[in-house]
């Protein structure tokens, strides 16, 4: 199992912007060069968190990105759903159904990650003392 570099980088950016706070945007080329990126790859990722409604953005020469009101409730699965959609990581192939026993057990310990990826927030990683990007 495995996502996307862009839900990486999602949350990575993410967790800078909140690091940052919300005084004032930050720019994408600042958010690029953080992360060794295209600023053009991120702002396409950036348009996705803005469609989600995590983040907002600002034009003009003081322009950028920040986050929005209530950051604190974003959780890992929330960035990672706006990336990567919420399609269940698990399609039986044979098609057998709910009562298929192989879909059962992983559809299972899905549900268990995405609860925990759900408890996670950007805000309490950010409390921790040593964050590095």
């Amino acid at each position: 199992m495995k996502y996307s570099k862009a839900t990486n980088y999602a949350l990575h950016t993410m967790l800078f912007l909140v690091a940052a706070g919300q005084s004032k945007p930050v720019g994408v080329q600042q958010l690029a060069e953080q992360q060794n990126l295209s600023p053009t790859y991120l702002s396409k990722i950036l348009t996705k968190l803005v469609k989600a409604g995590m983040i907002e953005s600002a034009s003009g020469a003081n322009g950028g990105y920040r986050l929005k009101r209530n950051w604190e409730n974003i959780s890992f699965l929330d960035i990672i759903h706006a990336i990567e959609g919420a399609a269940s990581l698990f399609d039986c192939s044979l098609d057998h159904g709910p009562q298929c026993a192989i879909q059962q057990v992983v559809l299972a310990a899905e549900a268990q990650m995405e609860q925990h990826l759900r408890n996670q927030t950007m805000a309490e990683l950010v409390q921790r003392k040593k964050i590095i990007f």
